[in-house]
């Protein structure tokens, strides 16, 4: 048994223009920009299945043009989450998870289903909405992440329904949504939104110096003692956890050498 888990961070997509700049060689096909980021970074959230679906052909693409241990996040098709009734997403989820997402292999990570920021928390309706996630697709087990953005989340009720389910709620880091410090599933997600484009590393080096720590920890077992509980009465199990880490929205600029400084920093 290993004394920590994986720690691996990354960013929203691969295709942005200011990224021509800042971060890709100047003589680097755009064809090429994947296969490219997948060697700088160690995870990709794919932000793009939220809008529409993608060929199978396009997942094994993918999934040939990174290496070994690299990772994709897929966020789920809006279609599965922004309704008032999600106990009726099972079409929609059965719809995306077969779409060929099962030709990324190895390569899948989490899905993240995220929800609208007016969706409020409706414990019987969302419990079925985590009842209908399948656990596994081809015999490869999947995980899931939901994201939540209205306050009413905040509740014990709501880490001990995640827990039951082995879902993990997404740590994020935001002026506005709330987070979810608390671990619920083998893995912690976090999305890191507060940077700025002026940032040469997105974060101050302070704040990533910051991060970097409460990441370590999450990944050795423990909970991070400067995060806000929800559940302090009920603490999580103490086992490591595999760790993801997206710079996402704010700097996105540079968002890529944010997530090379934090990768470094937890090395």
């Amino acid at each position: 048994m290993t004394k920590s888990g994986i720690i691996r961070t990354g960013i929203g997509g691969w295709t942005f223009d200011p990224w021509d700049d800042s971060f890709y060689p100047s003589d680097l096909p755009k064809k090429r920009q994947l296969e490219y980021a997948s060697r700088q970074l160690t995870a990709i959230e794919v932000n793009g299945t939220y809008y529409s679906s993608q060929k199978p052909a396009t997942f094994a693409k993918w999934a040939a043009d990174v290496p070994d241990g690299f990772v994709f996040s897929l966020k789920a098709s809006r279609f599965c989450t922004n309704r008032k009734v999600l106990a009726e997403a099972g079409p929609s989820i059965e719809k995306f998870v077969n779409q060929g997402i099962a030709e990324l292999a190895e390569h899948l990570g989490p899905i993240l289903w995220q929800f609208m920021a007016t969706k409020k928390f409706e414990p019987e309706d969302f419990e079925a909405f985590l009842g209908q996630l399948p656990k596994s697709l081809d015999g490869r087990p999947l995980t899931h992440v939901v994201e939540p953005r209205h306050a009413s989340f905040q509740v014990p009720e709501f880490i001990e329904m995640l827990r039951r389910h082995g879902v993990a709620a997404v740590c994020a880091d935001h002026h506005d949504y709330p987070m979810f410090a608390d671990p619920t599933a083998d893995f912690v997600y976090a999305r890191l939104q507060r940077g700025t484009d002026e940032t040469p590393t997105c974060y101050p080096p302070a704040e990533i110096g910051g991060w970097s720590e409460r990441l370590k920890t999450y990944a050795s077992g423990g909970v991070p003692d400067d995060l806000p509980l929800i559940a302090k009465d009920s603490p999580a199990e103490t086992k490591p956890r595999d760790v993801f880490a997206f710079f996402i929205t704010g700097g996105k600029v540079n968002a890529p050498r944010g997530a090379m400084e934090l990768q470094k920093r937890v090395a």
